[in-house]
């Protein structure tokens, strides 16, 4: 497997994920255009795409799905609340592209396989994706207020994390937003701190090379430096040293990861 985190954060959400045969991104966040110069910049194509997994119905995880979908033929997953949320937001998709992805389920592409598994977050169902082949495991967890015993369980052992880590409480309490946003991002169907998300961290991780990409950064509440930084200090506090067996990597906004094995 070979995955890059394309674009990451509040204004847009995307993830590509691929093997030798198959190749899927998760979300499609941003424009149709700002989607192809991405893959440009990883060197890929979009007629090569397999699928595109929706985790849940908010823009900027699902800004782009309609335009790629018609323009590529590509078949786009998701659970049947998703699709019934999403009516309306992407335009038509022709029935024969339209798959169902349900809570809690395996599909196996070839050698591939895709797990899904619910979040809590103010969305219809959300659920994010596990990704396993040939023993190596790549998980993808953002938007959710908390994680749960349930969802540590499922996302355990990964070899890679794509893992919120949305907000400094501190920045978030004393900024511009009114009280009823800066309440359901604190609560527990928003999204997670980067100290609850590092706590989460060094719950699922296992003594061995392990990357965790720090995602969904909020524009307004978060900075690279701190979040790596909380995360680093919480971690250390659990006892996990960063930089020994697990690595912290940045995402961006505007510009695509490295594409590398997971």
């Amino acid at each position: 497997m070979r995955f890059s985190v394309l674009a990451s954060g509040s204004t847009g959400n995307s993830i590509y994920v691929e093997n030798d045969n198959h190749a899927f991104i998760v979300d499609a966040g941003l424009s149709g255009k700002k989607m192809e110069q991405l893959f440009t910049k990883i060197d890929r194509n979009m007629k090569q795409l397999s699928g595109i997994l929706v985790t849940h119905e908010h823009s900027d995880h699902i800004k782009g799905i309609g335009v790629l979908a018609r323009k590529y033929n590509v078949p786009v997953y998701a659970n049947a609340k998703t699709w019934q949320a999403m009516d309306g937001l992407v335009g038509d998709i022709p029935l024969e592209q339209r798959f169902e992805f349900e809570m809690e389920t395996v599909k196996h592409f070839g050698s591939l396989a895709i797990e899904s598994f619910a979040v809590s977050h103010d969305a219809a169902d959300p659920m994010f994706y596990s990704f396993h082949e040939n023993g190596r495991k790549l998980v993808v967890i953002t938007d959710t207020g908390y994680v749960s015993d349930r969802m540590k369980g499922i996302i355990r052992g990964a070899d890679s994390f794509v893992f919120e880590s949305n907000h400094d409480v501190n920045m978030l309490q004393m900024g511009r937003y009114p009280w009823s946003i800066k309440r359901r991002i604190l609560s527990d169907v928003g999204h997670v701190s980067n100290e609850d998300a590092a706590i989460a961290m060094s719950e699922v991780v296992f003594e061995k090379p392990t990357n965790i990409y720090l995602a969904h950064l909020s524009k307004d509440n978060n900075m690279k430096e701190l979040a790596r930084m909380s995360v680093t200090q919480t971690l250390q506090s659990c006892g996990i040293i960063a930089g020994e067996y697990v690595h912290l990597v940045d995402t961006d906004a505007e510009e695509p990861t490295k594409l590398v094995m997971v």
